[in-house]
C-alpha cells in the first residue's frame, strides 16, 4: 500500500491534520506500518502539488488541516477498484536469500531453512497471541470496537496467513533439498 493512497482514504472520511492522519493510519494498520511524521507531511505536500488535497486553513491550535479534492476522491476510488498484482508488491527477500544460499559455496541451505522456519513459527505464535487479545481481551484493539479494530484485525489475519504460507513454503524447500530431485 502506498502512503499516498492510505492518506487519501483517510481524508475521504473528512478533513484532518498531519498528526491526526498519522495516528489514524497507524490505528488502522495496528501499528504494523509505523509512519514517520515527516513521511506524512512530505506526502501531503506532493498530494497538494498534484491537486489531490488542499489545505483547508488551520484548526484552533494552528495545525494545518487538509481536505481531499474531487480529483483526490477519484484517485482513491481508482486505487480501491484496482487489484494489486504480484509484481506490484515488494520483492520477497526470503526467496532471494534462499536462492542465493543454494548457489553460495559453504552455505548450509537446510540450516538456513530451519533457522527461518523457527523464527517464522515464533512470529506466528506471537501473532496468534495478538489475535487472542484482539478478539476482546483487555487492552486489545477490539476493545471498544469500531473501524480501526476491524481494520487491525484484517491486517493481523493477513500477517497470520502470510506466516502460515511461509512455513508451508519452507517445508517445501526443505523437502526439495532432501528429496530425490534435491537442488
Amino acid at each position: 500500500m502506498s502512503i499516498r493512497h492510505g492518506l487519501l482514504a483517510l481524508l475521504a472520511r473528512g478533513p484532518r491534520y498531519g498528526y491526526q492522519l498519522r495516528a489514524e493510519f497507524e490505528a488502522s494498520t495496528g501499528a504494523s506500518w509505523p509512519l514517520n511524521i515527516g513521511q506524512v507531511y512530505s506526502t501531503l505536500a506532493r498530494l497538494e502539488r498534484d491537486e489531490l488535497v488542499v489545505r483547508d486553513g488551520a484548526d484552533g491550535e494552528g495545525r494545518f488541516v487538509y481536505r481531499i479534492t474531487p480529483a483526490g476522491e477519484a484517485d482513491a476510488r481508482r486505487w480501491f477498484a484496482t487489484p494489486l498484482g504480484r509484481a506490484d508488491r515488494p520483492r520477497d527477500e526470503l526467496a532471494i536469500k534462499l536462492a542465493m544460499a543454494v548457489t553460495a559455496p559453504g552455505v548450509d541451505v537446510r540450516q538456513v531453512v530451519r533457522t527461518q522456519r523457527a523464527a517464522t513459527l515464533r512470529g506466528l505464535r506471537d501473532l496468534d497471541r495478538q489475535k487472542a487479545v484482539a478478539k476482546g481481551g483487555p487492552g486489545g484493539p477490539e476493545e471498544g470496537g469500531g473501524r480501526d479494530a476491524r481494520a487491525w484485525r484484517l491486517v493481523l489475519e493477513a500477517m497470520i496467513f502470510q506466516a502460515e504460507a511461509e512455513v508451508r513454503w519452507l517445508d517445501h524447500c526443505e523437502a526439495s533439498l532432501t528429496g530425490p530431485a534435491a537442488l
